[in-house]
């Protein structure tokens, strides 16, 4: 609730101070004192636009600060923590400064911030219903908020929304597929080229490697024979190929003919003997087994330069090593099946796309259902309040107008919901801010607002012009329903109307006093005589008498 109004320098107010309560608070006055200032001082709070026209002549900078209290769980908290800023211990504090150029500085809880928000938070904790600006029940935005809330619909408008998500996020994935498929389909022609570049060699793993060692070694292969047959000679010793064998084994044979006499000690070094005529024996061997080898690919160099050469130039074609083609192989193969299997997943995500759109439309047309049955109960509710309003000609009516799946379909729902009204008999009904009497139309909320009493997050309500153009009856079925609305959260009224000022649970005086040569309004809090006086004053005039004052004692009594 509004917890306090500070004004400096703004228009006709120096300096003012108000501090507001729970219940029905009523500001009344003389016409022309300044209640219009206030209220145009509290939408400045709440993110109005400013201009400076709204500054006193002789003052730098006007300003307006609005503090609120709310609770734990208000939504406004939410929005605050959304934005990085510090909630007040309690509260919340808006305000505003204007300078001499028209431009002004945005502020919640001392912290600068944009008027974009300011609006965004003065909306959720307050609401001005009268002829103003688009906002509170004038905003065609919240009416479908409402009618939800009226018709306990909050189950049904949230699996409304969590099935438009999931048909959304089944769209996303069926279009992510046909992109991923058409860009695939779009290289075909590439892909099965190269495949078929690839499946013609052949490169089979590790294949690469073995080329590049098998064409170094034949481009090679005369320093490599040069090579074999000096060994072969150094082994020979000049007597043959096997003439280091036979030293070998002429010097084992007279070692074995004295070992006897070594008694054991010889023994290792015939063993050394016997191992180095073996490893000999194993190094003739690889020695005619390699020659063989380089005589048989002597006529292999042209095939494997062939396929070596081929490698490479495949290789660099696609920027990559030479023994990685196999692995290229394999991957370009599995694109092209993907072609198949992609088919057939777009074909899986189509349906699944197709079946959370079935169930969005199943679950919003049971919440338009709703809606319509909502609207007749709303209807009903509000044309009941319109007479002892003095709205008797009046019909209230809730439009739930269904919308086109490429422009309206959304988390929402279906339908677009408007409230409309028609004054008049015989003329159709339009939406409710256009209703041509600044009175009818407060009233007209001030019914709305009735029967919605209790929905949604608590908001402080004011009301301006609710009682113009009435009394009697009417004034009073005005104040006892602002009563009854003051029961659920706090509300303000400016008003003329003794019999709603007799219901106020507190009361405040704009006066506007000369002061010099100037001006000035202020605003003074009245107890229970000073409201006697007020209220005698509303209902007799500038001279206020003895029967006045008994009329006024009887309203404050029946309240």
């Amino acid at each position: 609730m509004l917890r306090s109004l500070s004004i400096r320098n703004l228009i006709l107010i120096d300096r003012l101070d108000l501090t507001f309560d729970q219940g029905l608070c009523v500001l009344t006055g003389e016409t022309g004192a300044g209640k219009s200032i206030l209220l145009e001082a509290l939408g400045l709070a709440l993110g109005a636009r400013a201009e400076g026209r709204l500054l006193q002549p002789a003052a730098a900078q006007a300003s307006v600060t609005a503090a609120f209290q709310v609770a734990g769980d208000h939504p406004v908290l939410e929005i605050l923590s959304e934005h990085g800023l510090d909630a007040a211990e309690g509260g919340l504090i808006l305000r505003r400064t204007v300078g001499t150029d028209g431009r002004s500085r945005a502020f919640v809880n001392d912290q600068p911030t944009s008027v974009g928000l300011l609006r965004t938070l003065g909306a959720a904790v307050l609401e001005i219903q009268g002829q103003f600006e688009q906002h509170g029940l004038l905003d065609g935005a919240r009416h479908r908020l409402l009618l939800d809330a009226f018709g306990g619909l909050s189950g049904g408008a949230a699996e409304t929304a969590r099935r438009w998500q999931d048909w959304r996020a089944a769209a996303q994935a069926c279009a992510e597929a046909e992109r991923d498929l058409a860009a695939t389909r779009s290289e075909e022609t590439h892909l099965r080229h190269a495949v078929d570049e690839l499946e013609a060699l052949d490169p089979q793993p590790g294949e690469a490697v073995a080329l590049t060692e098998q064409r170094a070694r034949l481009m090679h292969r005369e320093q490599l024979v040069e090579a074999m047959n000096a060994a072969v000679t150094a082994l020979a010793g000049g007597s043959g190929v096997a003439g280091a064998d036979r030293e070998v084994s002429a010097a084992r044979h007279h070692l074995e003919r004295a070992a006897e006499r070594a008694g054991g000690g010889l023994d290792p070094v015939i063993a050394a003997l016997d191992r180095a005529a073996a490893d000999l024996a194993d190094a003739v061997a690889g020695l005619e087994s390699f020659s063989a080898d380089l005589d048989l690919e002597a006529g292999e160099l042209a095939r494997i330069e062939d396929r070596y050469f081929a490698f490479r130039d495949l290789a660099r074609k696609h920027g990559i090593e030479d023994d990685r083609l196999p692995e290229l192989r394999a991957q370009l193969r599995a694109r092209l099946g993907g072609l198949e299997s992609g088919n057939e997943h777009l074909a899986d995500l189509q349906g699944a796309r197709e079946a959370a759109r079935q169930a969005y439309v199943a679950a919003a047309q049971a919440l338009s259902a709703a809606r319509a049955e909502a609207a007749t109960g709303l209807d009903r509710a509000v044309n009941a309040e319109l007479p002892p309003l003095k709205l008797e000609k009046a019909r209230f009516s809730t439009r739930v107008e269904a919308l086109e799946e490429e422009h309206g379909w959304g988390p929402d729902g279906l339908d677009w919901v408007t409230f409309e009204a028609a004054t008049n008999p015989g003329l159709p009904p339009g939406p409710i801010g256009r209703i041509a009497s600044g009175g009818e139309l407060a009233r007209c909320l001030l019914a709305i607002k009735v029967v919605l009493a209790g929905l949604g997050a608590p908001v402080t309500l004011v009301f301006d012009e609710v009682d113009s153009g009435i009394g009697g009856a009417a004034a009073h079925a005005v104040g006892k329903r602002l009563e009854r609305l003051a029961a659920e959260r706090q509300v303000l009224v400016v008003t003329h109307s003794p019999q709603v000022a007799a219901r106020a649970t507190h009361h405040w005086r704009v006066i506007k006093e000369s002061q010099a040569d100037r001006v000035a309004t202020t605003v003074v809090q009245l107890d229970a005589g000073t409201r006697r006086e007020e209220i005698a004053r509303m209902i007799s005039g500038a001279e206020i008498t003895e029967e006045a004052r008994a009329a006024a004692g009887r309203l404050m009594g029946a309240a």
